[in-house]
């Protein structure tokens, strides 16, 4: 199954894509579309969910994985955030593929075992648990891996429960 993970923004949305096989996480590709602070801010979302698109056209993905919005840090910046979460499901969805949300709790927990843990943990983890020589980077584009294996965990755990979604 080929996953394709989004940490959402605005300025910079990361994206991974690792293929999941019998509890294997093989990573494929990761990177960030960027938008210009210039445009409007419905260009920016459309270039998203466009750019969005093409990757999960590229990679032949099966299923997204993406982080869902936190508002305890700035309501102002979350606004826009879901804006562009709305329109990669809604692109995603009509495309057939399925868009699964989980929070950044979920993410930290099944990336490394804590909802505590820091930004570098997480990466650090991210780089581990998908043999990686280095943290990706941008941190965006670690933190779109980390959403990928946080699908899959779930999912390797649903399929030893035999729960069907």
């Amino acid at each position: 199954m080929i996953v394709l993970g989004i940490d959402p923004g605005l300025a910079m949305t990361g994206w991974g894509v690792v293929e999941y096989t019998s509890r294997c996480i093989r990573p494929i590709s990761f990177g960030i579309v960027k938008t210009n602070a210039k445009d409007r801010l419905a260009d920016r979302i459309h270039t998203l969910a466009e750019d969005v698109a093409s990757i999960a056209i590229k990679y032949k993905v099966e299923i997204c994985s993406m982080e869902d919005i936190y508002f305890a840090k700035n309501i102002s910046s979350a606004v826009p955030v879901a804006k562009v979460i709305g329109a990669l499901t809604f692109k995603l969805m009509d495309m057939g593929i399925r868009v699964e949300y989980f929070s950044p709790l979920q993410i930290k927990l099944a990336v490394t075992g804590t909802g505590t843990a820091d930004k570098h943990q997480v990466q650090e983890m991210v780089r581990l648990q998908l043999g990686l020589k280095s943290i990706p980077r941008p941190d965006h584009a670690a933190d779109a891996l980390a959403d990928c294996i946080c699908y899959c965990n779930y999912s390797s755990t649903d399929e030893r429960l035999n729960i069907k979604k």
